[in-house]
Order: C-alpha cells, then structure tokens, then sequence
C-alpha cells in the first residue's frame, strides 16, 4: 500500500522542507523533508533533491509498516495505513516495531490503536507541543473512513 495524498500532506506540514541541513529537537541531523540518516552539517539540497528524497524515504517507512503489520495492511484503509506511516516517518520502524499502537493493530483493535498516536510526544523527555499536535492529526486521519 502507498501513503495517500492525505498521509503525505500531513508529513510535509510536520516535517516542513528545509533545504540546509539542521539539528531536529532530538538533536539529529536533518534536510528536506524530515530526512536523516545519511545528513552531514553544512549539507545543501533543492527542492527537486528534497522531494526525490521524500519519495525514498516514504518506500521505506511504509515497506517499514507493512513487515511490522503482516495480515493487518490488508485490512487498514488508506488512512489508516498514512496515519501509521506519518508516525514511522517520525518515530522510526524500530520505534513503531516496539509499540502498543502495533500491538493494537495486529490485534485489529482499531479504536484502541487510535488513542495510542497520543503516547508519542516526547523528544528527549520533552513533551513538545508540534508532536502533540501532529499525533492528534494522525489520529484523526487514521479514525476518518476511506
């Protein structure tokens, strides 16, 4: 399953294009659209590079999702699938490996999967006010029907 235009909306408001790279509040190194990984300091892109890297990074999270959801992607709408995808973006597949939200899905308990995005708000200890609201927008478009 892809991430929809909703989903990607959603990850490019949060992440926001940055075309130098940067420290993120967790104190990584970052470009584009919330990228990291492969990011060095003093790092310059375009946007054309930000939006091919995007591309990349988006196979990535959702092949991420869907071996952390085996059986259940099936079953998830789109939104679903975009909600689960925009957090892993954030987060990380290890992260989103490791969760109750995961546990929740593999158990189809769509409602009780719903309230966990709100758990995931806290960088470094800190709870930080864009992640509250970016897990209630997830949350939102995970609980809108197809």
């Amino acid at each position: 399953m892809k991430t929809n235009a909703k989903g990607v909306a959603l990850i490019k408001r949060h992440e926001g294009m940055r075309l130098n790279a940067y420290r993120c509040p967790a104190g990584v190194w970052t470009i584009g659209y919330g990228h990291t990984g492969d990011v060095r300091e003093g790092q310059r892109i375009t946007e054309h590079q930000a939006e091919a890297i995007l591309s990349v990074d988006l196979d990535r999270f959702e092949r991420g999702v869907e071996f952390a959801l085996p059986g259940v992607v099936a079953l998830m709408t789109e939104n679903q699938f975009s909600a689960c995808v925009s957090l892993t973006f954030n987060i990380g597949v290890e992260a989103f490996t490791q969760s109750t939200l995961r546990k929740k899905l593999l158990a189809q308990d769509w409602d009780a999967a719903a309230t966990e995005f709100a758990k995931w708000v806290h960088a470094k200890g800190v709870k930080l006010p864009g992640l509250v609201k970016r897990r209630a927008e997830e949350a939102a478009l995970f609980l809108e029907p197809a």
